[in-house]
C-alpha cells in the first residue's frame, strides 16, 4: 500500500467574544470540539487540545486555543481560534465627602454593587445602594453625607431614640456618680476607640450622678432631668452602681455590661452579630 503523507483534516470552531457574567470577571464558554477527518483510511489516533477545555471560565482579556490531530501514519494537522472575554465597566465611584464607599466584586465591574456609608456623626441623604449595569452606566445617584442632627429638646426618651433609629447603634452608660472608677475606665477606653466606634456607628449616651444634680449627655448636648429619667426606666439601668446597655441600630437590647466593656470585645461582639444578622436567607 502507498505510503501515507497526507495530513488529517481539521477544522476548529470560530473565535468567539462573550461579555464577563454579572458580578464576575469571567466568562462560562463552550464550543463544540473540532472536526477531523483523515482521507486515507479514516483513523484518527488522537486530538490534543492546547488551552481550557470547553465550559471552562475564561478571564478577562483573549486567549488562544490550539487543537493537533495525528492520523496513524503520524501526520499531524492543527488549527486555532481565540477566546475574548471582555469585562463592562462603569466609571470609578468617587466616596462622598465625610464617607466612604463598600463595592462588591471588582467595584466597577457590570453587576458590581456599590454601597455608600457615612463616617460617624454623619447621615445618609440619598440612594444607599448603586449597580452598575451592562450600560456601563450607574442605577441612582451620588448621596450626600450630611451632619447627623440630634435633637435634644423632645418631650420624651421615645421621640430621643427614634431619631437614631435605622442610623446609629447607643451604648448607654449609667454610674452613681462621675468619681466611680468603673465610669473613669469606661469612658478612657472609650475615647480612646472613638474612631473604631465611629466605624461601627456607635453613639455613646451618658447618665450620670443622683437627683437633682444628675447629668444625661450625648457628645456636647445635655438632656433633661424628665428624660433622663424615663430612659433609665425604659433601660432598666439603676443609679446604685455602674452599667451599661448596647442597644442596636432597630433599638433593641443587645447586651448588657456591669464592668466595663473593652472595646475589642465590643467591636469582636457587633461584627459577629452583624455577620449572623446580614446572613438571612440562603445565599449561592
Amino acid at each position: 500500500p502507498r505510503a501515507d503523507l497526507e495530513p488529517p483534516k481539521i477544522r476548529c470552531p470560530d473565535s468567539r467574544e462573550r461579555i464577563a457574567e454579572p458580578g464576575k470577571l469571567t466568562a462560562t464558554v463552550y464550543w463544540d470540539p473540532p472536526r477531523v477527518k483523515d482521507s486515507a483510511d479514516g483513523i484518527i489516533k488522537r486530538v490534543m487540545l492546547r488551552g481550557p477545555e470547553p465550559c471552562s471560565e475564561f478571564p478577562e482579556g483573549e486567549l488562544v486555543i490550539r487543537y493537533m490531530a495525528h492520523d496513524q501514519a503520524y501526520n499531524r494537522a492543527s488549527c486555532k481560534f481565540s477566546i475574548r472575554v471582555q469585562v463592562r465597566r462603569c466609571p470609578i465611584l468617587k466616596p462622598p465627602q465625610n464617607g466612604y464607599i463598600s463595592c462588591t466584586s471588582d467595584g466597577n465591574n457590570y453587576g458590581a454593587t456599590c454601597e455608600y456609608l457615612c463616617d460617624g456623626g454623619y447621615e445618609r441623604q440619598g440612594t444607599s445602594l448603586r449597580v452598575c449595569q451592562s450600560t456601563q452606566q450607574w442605577t441612582g445617584s451620588q448621596p450626600l453625607c450630611a451632619p447627623m442632627k440630634i435633637n435634644t429638646a423632645v418631650n420624651s426618651a421615645a421621640s430621643l431614640l427614634d431619631q437614631f433609629h435605622e442610623k446609629r447603634r447607643l451604648l448607654v452608660i449609667s454610674a452613681p456618680d462621675p468619681s466611680n472608677r468603673y465610669y473613669k475606665m469606661q469612658i478612657s477606653m472609650l475615647q480612646q476607640a472613638a474612631c473604631g466606634l465611629d466605624l461601627r456607628h456607635v453613639t455613646i449616651i451618658e447618665l450620670v450622678g443622683q437627683p437633682p444634680h444628675e447629668v444625661g449627655r450625648i457628645r456636647e448636648h445635655q438632656l433633661s432631668l424628665s428624660i433622663i429619667e424615663e430612659l433609665r426606666q425604659f433601660l432598666h439601668l439603676t443609679r446604685s452602681h455602674f452599667n451599661a446597655v448596647l442597644l442596636d441600630k432597630a433599638i433593641i437590647d443587645r447586651e448588657r455590661y456591669i464592668s466595663p466593656v473593652n472595646p475589642d470585645e465590643l467591636f469582636t461582639f457587633l461584627s459577629a452579630f452583624l455577620v449572623a444578622h446580614r446572613r438571612g436567607g440562603p445565599r449561592c
